[in-house]
């Protein structure tokens, strides 16, 4: 074996000089090609490991027009909904020996296209992206350019693409039917923003659940729009007075609940409740609270699954994969109407 300086950075040359084999064997090693022997597999490691050789990916994915990373595009990343899901794709992404980009759209289509355009300009073999936006046609010559790009929690606006899903309506119908079976007839909705996907999918399964039981749905038992505590409040006390007020409230996700739960804390009544998306300490309050409980960390390691399968040379037409969710009765969806 030959020894060189120790402040000359290493080559493959160098690796084959120290194992004594040819230097395609050590490129067959260090690329994990077949036609080498297992004895010939363990002295070259050995020479690798004594000299600290480290392979150029740079140069060889330039060479195959790979750069090893992909892009993330959160909706808001203090959301603690997008923490799993965001460790589910980074831990993908190191399984495939890839660098993951992440950044936050902050509910603002014109961020997400800033941030999208940024990643690709960078030369992002794939993206992830929970979208903002409701057009994405400014993609189409980067899909076309070879970017893969794989769609979450809700689909791409004006183009077909990939996409994960949680089923929305399915939950929500779940949700308020458990309410039904527990003797409630008058039960109110609040979600987020219509136009968001996931909160008119949510409002259709309500509406689903109270026509498939044979119940009215009055106007003032609905109310959607931006999740702030005023807002929200303003609707769960107009539901709760007049002269047909609610029994029960299904929360269109879970900061809208976390005021719902507030709210009812304050109130000599009892109200039944149910929200859309598990949330922290949900399970210690009292009561605790009934949830209709997507797996966020499912839903990035789908997505990241679906991207590497594109990049691995995967074609066909795109892909809706919705993934179901979970009724987690913990006491508040249980407690029966109060006359």
């Amino acid at each position: 074996m030959t020894d060189i300086p120790r402040t000359a950075r290493p080559t493959m040359k160098d690796v084959a000089a120290r194992a004594g084999v040819g230097l395609k064997t050590v490129s067959r090693v260090v690329n994990e090609e077949p036609g080498v022997t297992e004895d010939t597999i363990s002295r070259v490691q050995a020479a690798i490991d004594a000299l600290g050789f480290r392979r150029n990916d740079s140069a060889r994915l330039l060479r195959k027009g790979r750069t090893a990373s992909i892009g993330l595009v959160l909706e808001d990343l203090a959301d603690p909904f997008y923490s799993p899901l965001s460790r589910a794709v980074e831990d993908l992404a190191r399984a495939h020996s890839t660098l993951l980009f992440t950044g936050s759209s902050a509910e603002d289509a014109d961020r997400e296209q800033e941030l999208v355009l940024a990643f690709c300009a960078r030369r992002v073999d794939g993206l992830v992206i929970v979208p903002a936006s409701e057009d994405h046609r400014y993609l189409e010559p980067e899909i076309a350019a070879g970017v893969a790009t794989v769609f979450v929690d809700r689909p791409a606006g004006g183009i077909d693409a990939d996409v994960v899903l949680s089923d929305n309506a399915g939950g929500t119908r779940e949700g308020v039917a458990h309410l039904i079976a527990h003797g409630h007839r008058r039960i109110g909705f609040i979600g987020d923003l219509p136009r968001i996907h996931t909160a008119a999918e949510r409002l259709r399964g309500y509406r689903e659940a109270m026509e498939d039981a044979g119940l009215p749905v009055h106007g003032n038992w609905v109310s959607c729009g931006p999740t702030a505590p005023g807002r929200v409040r303003a609707a769960v006390e107009s539901m709760l007075s007049g002269p047909e007020p609610v029994t029960a409230l299904f929360a269109g996700n879970n900061r809208i609940t976390v005021t719902a739960v507030r709210v009812l804390a304050d109130l000599p009544s009892v109200v039944a409740l149910v929200g859309f998306d598990d949330f922290e300490l949900a399970d210690l309050l009292r009561p605790a609270v009934t949830v209709v409980a997507q797996d966020p960390g499912q839903l990035g390691r789908t997505a990241a699954g679906l991207l590497f399968q594109r990049l691995d040379g995967v074609a066909g037409a795109p892909k809706r994969v919705e993934l179901a969710c979970r009724l987690i009765p913990r006491g508040s969806g249980e407690l029966p109407p109060v006359p």
